[in-house]
């Protein structure tokens, strides 16, 4: 390998949350002056000459992949496009990507200078084989943060809850993690027997990450020490965090539109401001809506809730504010300026940086942790999926700059968020540097 390599290659699992931070490492790493090559599946590719800048030197190459030869329907090259149930399916039928990727890795290295790296999902444990047959270092990258990834590991690895009475169990390899519920576990891992589908998955996939060579994480060293450490502690490789890395993408947001949410949060004191979000992929059902609704009204708190149609319905088409919110909710709140509904998509930094947002009400995705603790707001956290149990139990148990008001499709805590100002007050001091 000569020492002037700059060359890359990073393949990232079809999912958006998977792609979205790997093209974001990818832009960074251009930046530095690193040549990119970013490999995945005709559709994604297709979808991503959209999202680089014109000026990128990025290059995007296809490996061939028909989902209709397992057991999916035509185009379904992304969970995007899946429900739940099938993402099981994409997960099994990536395994057929290997041989195209080590094809694809041959060429690069038959027509060019041998790569410096593979970096890769941890998704595709196995491509850490492949690149060691062409003398390429390998390593894992993960988006998300490295205590919820090890739970994760942990979990599907020893499933610990099977054995539990209570419905409360701990991770044997993971003591340091503390206790965990079955209910802040994916119902994929809830209903694993060590035999279905799932756990074949997770049992010829996981035990091969310790063919890689490192770990890299979209994480902080200090806010994410537990973690790390889980991960050098069990497979005795370097692990580097090297987040936070900005996710976002300028989504062509005009000043005026902008200027409506600075005009509300300037009309707004200190810290009296909660933003609702729960990501671009997630969403409450419909009753939850109401209860929501229900519950900012009584708790007379100033919100900006970001909103998009609830669970049951398409998550990216028009949101009917007269079906699933009540009676004049979005006409009255705004009238008495005291809330804003916007559908789909609001620019989340700007609005969690601005002085009067004192709370983040989140799904606790790891990308809205990082934001918020990158501005030092709280959260009030209602984690719904993957990894999102575990990134709340970490910022309530841990971090302690997060208050867990609902889980999943639980309610249960929702009488906590009724107290959202007291709860906004009494954490308004706690925050990490990031």
């Amino acid at each position: 390998m000569t020492n002037n390599n700059n060359s890359i290659v990073m393949f990232p699992f079809m999912a958006q949350g998977h792609i979205i931070p790997f093209l974001a490492l990818s832009l960074q790493l251009e930046q530095k002056g690193y040549k990119i090559t970013f490999i995945n599946t005709p559709l994604n590719i297709a979808k991503l000459h959209g999202a680089l800048p014109s000026s990128s030197t990025i290059r995007l190459l296809e490996i061939p992949f028909d989902p209709t030869n397992h057991n999916l329907p035509p185009h379904a090259e992304n969970t995007d496009s899946l429900p739940p149930h099938k993402i099981i399916d994409l997960l099994i039928a990536s395994t057929s990507l290997k041989p195209h990727f080590k094809n694809t890795l041959s060429n690069l290295v038959q027509s060019e200078t041998k790569p410096l790296c593979v970096i890769a999902d941890f998704f595709f444990g196995w491509a850490a084989d492949v690149s060691h047959e062409y003398g390429i270092f390998h390593v894992i990258f993960s988006g998300s943060g490295g205590f919820g990834l090890a739970c994760y590991y942990s979990s599907w690895i020893n499933l610990p809850h099977k054995n539990s009475v209570s419905g409360e169990f701990s991770l044997p390899d993971f003591e340091e993690a503390g206790k965990l519920q079955v209910t802040q576990l994916t119902p994929s891992l809830v209903s694993a027997t060590g035999d279905d589908p799932w756990s074949n998955f997770q049992k010829k996939n996981l035990p091969l990450w310790a063919n890689c060579d490192g770990f890299l994480f979209n994480s902080v060293e200090n806010l994410d020490q537990v973690g790390l450490s889980y991960f050098r502690k069990k497979f005795k490789r370097p692990v580097w965090a090297i987040g936070p890395i900005n996710l976002s993408v300028d989504k062509g947001v005009k000043p005026v539109e902008n200027d409506k949410f600075i005009q509300f949060l300037d009309s707004k004191p200190k810290s009296s401001v909660l933003y609702i979000s729960f990501g671009s992929q997630n969403t409450i059902s419909a009753s939850q809506m109401m209860q929501l609704a229900i519950a900012l009204d009584k708790s007379n708190v100033n919100f900006i809730w970001v909103v998009r149609p609830p669970i049951g319905f398409d998550i990216n088409a028009e949101f009917k504010t007269e079906e699933w919110l009540p009676e004049n909710f979005k006409k009255r709140t705004e009238d008495e300026n005291r809330g804003l509904i916007v559908e789909k998509w609001a620019p989340q930094v700007d609005i969690l940086s601005h002085k009067s947002v004192g709370a983040f009400m989140s799904h606790c995705g790891w990308n809205s942790v990082l934001e918020s603790l990158g501005c030092g707001v709280p959260l009030l956290g209602w984690p719904m999926a993957a990894e999102q149990f575990y990134n709340a139990k970490m910022m309530v148990e841990f971090v302690g700059v997060c208050v867990e008001v609902a889980r999943g499709t639980s309610v249960e805590a929702m009488e906590d968020f009724l107290k959202a100002p007291l709860l906004m007050k009494k954490m308004e001091n706690k925050n990490i540097d990031l």
